[in-house]
């Protein structure tokens, strides 16, 4: 079945800063200026440049200020799709769901749409590999009294869990905006979440996607492709010797085009161009 409708190949909790003081330290929509910042760029440009429309909201933690491409659109609800495995994973884990990262829960024998979900899994496999069917078992085994609970404590989103314990993430009226995934992982970050530590510590640490020799980009992708929800996700953060930017992109997409490589080109060439750092993956 499609459930793959909101799958990934491949980042809101507590509500972010209202609009008008964000909007207060910086818009970067058209605006140029010197120097290594966000609106020293036509990020336009880099969009149109992957025949992409989206947003893009990043937050400068050595600077305190907040960017963005679309503002509008930054403020936007859409469905979360696989982006809630951040959360979720953390939900997991406080629950004692699951014991750490490492505890395997059977595959149950269906084939399923892509091979790497087709086997025995953990919790790092799965978030590596957006294994739909592992956040969904464990969901189940968590229930629903809980899960209300924690996405309830967190403000995630509209809270909105009517489509059930398994799939309000993939399909329904759950939405979140670019703004509050944002500050979901600024959040993870700076520990002011109320999960304990070592649940942190391991979700910071499933979260890596690419190291370099100067810097750690810890992410996580999601995409919707239902009637009513069609968009790619990229939320994570970029960490180098000396600054934290934290981000979340998300951009229209298609059942045909699900946009996974311009979302990544889109994140690196913004980063890249804001002379922030060299990606050693393209």
């Amino acid at each position: 079945m499609k459930i793959l409708s909101a799958i990934v190949i491949a980042l809101a909790l507590l509500s972010c800063s209202p609009k008008k003081d964000i909007e207060s330290k910086t818009n970067s929509d058209s605006t140029k200026s010197s120097g290594k910042s966000f609106n020293s760029i036509d990020v336009k440009k880099i969009f149109d440049a992957d025949t992409t429309v989206g947003c893009f909201a990043l937050y400068d933690m050595k600077n305190g200020k907040y960017y963005y491409h679309d503002s509008a659109r930054c403020y936007t609800g859409f469905l979360p799709a696989s982006t809630f495995k951040i959360p979720n994973s953390l939900f997991f884990l406080e629950s004692g769901v699951l014991k750490d990262e490492n505890e395997i829960i059977k595959w149950d024998g269906e084939k399923r749409w892509r091979d790497e979900w087709n086997q025995d899994m953990n919790l790092r496999m799965a978030f590596k590999y957006s294994t739909v069917w592992f956040y969904q078992e464990c969901a189940r085994r968590m229930g629903l009294a809980q899960m209300k609970k924690f996405v309830d404590t967190l403000n995630y989103g509209n809270k909105d869990i009517s489509a059930g314990v398994d799939m309000f993430w993939l399909k329904g009226k759950m939405r979140i905006t670019a703004m509050e995934q944002l500050a979901l992982v600024k959040n993870i970050y700076d520990n002011k979440v109320p999960f304990k530590q070592r649940n942190i510590d391991i979700l910071k640490d499933i979260m890596i996607n690419e190291k370099g020799a100067d810097y750690t980009l810890r992410l996580k992708t999601g995409t919707a492709v239902n009637d009513d929800s069609k968009v790619g996700w990229l939320v994570g953060y970029l960490t180098t010797n000396d600054n934290v930017y934290f981000f979340a992109l998300n951009v229209d997409i298609s059942e045909d085009n699900w946009k996974f490589n311009e979302r990544f080109s889109i994140m690196k060439n913004i980063f890249e161009a804001m002379g922030v750092v060299k990606f050693e993956i393209k």
